[in-house]
């Protein structure tokens, strides 16, 4: 499959996604429910009503009858089986071609364009196989709702974007990387739960499961908003040029991945956090300062290495620990960097160790977790900015941090 297709295809999951999503946003009961892939591609359920939906997107195509005749049938099949007060709703989305359907459908136009089909040379009338008569069929014209003139995919996601601006009162960056971001994770995993049960979400558990605000590499995401630029609007985000001039004390928490590591790619990582992260110049800061390093997933001897080549290469640092033997100190840690100490790195050693150092510290402070998989450190102090973020090996990361 070319990327173009590929594109295409993702973009069809992603519109019927969104389309879910923008659903459970509208709901106006936080008991109402979506279910994906029950009767329809989107099932909602509310106090007052039950609905059906078949959710198409056909962004390169003409509108033909035939194009929605099946979604019909499979619609009026299950009307013929139940007859509920289920409503059905086809909702999709055409290059062209709108004029050739005038709604609302008679009988007539039911049967002839949605309902008569060909098949091994064979015609076929569905109405008379599922033996419905005309008022079976105005009954169900009654709960069908059709509508080709459904939002292109921008538009739509654009609705989405601003109601969840409206429900978390957040930015544009944080509505679509973090809030949305987490909704089409949500719904593309339960969207592949065997039983019904799974794949139903109310509004109230939707709010609640995507109420975090980590920064996942979402791999369909990434690659729809295109690698390149999902790293540059992070990087935007977080760690635009300039940021160096503000004295806060900063921690960067970066996870390695063992099947990847290389010491020197980690050890040009930690210079350049120090060099963009620092400013040790009393001439020109009357406050120096530089970042807060710890290297998660790494082990003690090969720390202990890193740090071995750090210190002959003339790269000088501090770890929070005075002496051979000695234990860790915070105090000596948050020691400020001045002409006399050349300390440019504050290496912390062990996850534990930063708790302790945050306490000590009463200037503002900043955490940023770089995490693989799972978030590996948890910070309940609200009064300090935490921003994680998943990113997948070092050279991403130096992408964001540079």
């Amino acid at each position: 499959m070319s990327k173009r297709d590929a594109t295409d295809t993702i973009t069809g999951y992603f519109y019927q996604f969104d389309y879910s999503i923008l659903q459970l946003l509208r709901l106006d009961d936080l008991d109402g429910t979506v279910t994906l892939e029950g009767i329809e591609d989107v099932d909602t359920k509310t106090i007052e009503e039950e609905k059906a939906i078949q959710c198409k997107y056909y962004a390169k195509t003409e509108y033909n009858h035939s194009v929605i005749a099946k979604p019909i049938r499979m619609m009026l099949t299950h009307y013929s089986q139940y007859k509920t007060n289920v409503e059905y709703f086809l909702y999709g989305h055409f290059k062209n071609g709108h004029h050739k359907l005038e709604l609302p459908i008679d009988i007539e136009f039911l049967k002839r364009h949605f309902l008569t089909y060909s098949k091994g040379g064979t015609k076929y009338y569905q109405h008379q196989d599922l033996n419905l008569t005309n008022e079976d069929l105005i009954q169900f014209l009654s709960k069908l709702k059709i509508d080709i003139n459904a939002y292109d995919y921008n538009s739509q996601l654009d609705q989405i974007i601003s109601s969840i601006k409206n429900v978390f009162n957040c930015t544009d960056f944080e509505a679509e990387h973090f809030y949305y971001n987490n909704s089409i994770k949500l719904i593309k995993d339960i969207s592949t739960k065997q039983s019904k049960a799974e794949r139903t979400l109310s509004k109230k558990q939707f709010l609640e499961k995507i109420n975090t605000k980590d920064i996942l590499f979402n791999e369909w995401f990434v690659f729809l908003k295109g690698h390149e630029q999902f790293l540059k609007r992070i990087k935007n985000e977080y760690f635009s040029s300039g940021l160096n001039t503000s004295p806060f004390e900063r921690f960067f928490l970066i996870e390695v991945d063992e099947s990847t590591y290389e010491r020197n790619a980690l050890k040009e990582l930690i210079l350049l956090i120090s060099q963009r992260w620092g400013n040790t110049h009393m001439k020109r800061n009357p406050s120096p300062f530089c970042p807060y390093i710890y290297i998660h997933n790494i082990s003690e001897l090969e720390l202990v290495g890193l740090k071995q080549e750090l210190f002959l290469e003339g790269h000088f640092f501090i770890d929070g620990y005075n002496f051979f033997g000695s234990p860790f100190s915070p105090e000596s840690l948050c020691a400020a960097p001045d002409k006399s100490n050349n300390i440019k790195i504050k290496i912390i050693n062990k996850l534990e160790d930063i708790y302790l150092t945050l306490e000590k510290i009463t200037k503002t402070k900043e955490v940023y977790q770089i995490y693989k998989d799972v978030p590996f450190f948890d910070l309940e102090d609200p009064s300090i900015k935490h921003i994680k973020i998943q990113l997948k090996g070092i050279k991403e990361i130096k992408e964001v941090l540079q």
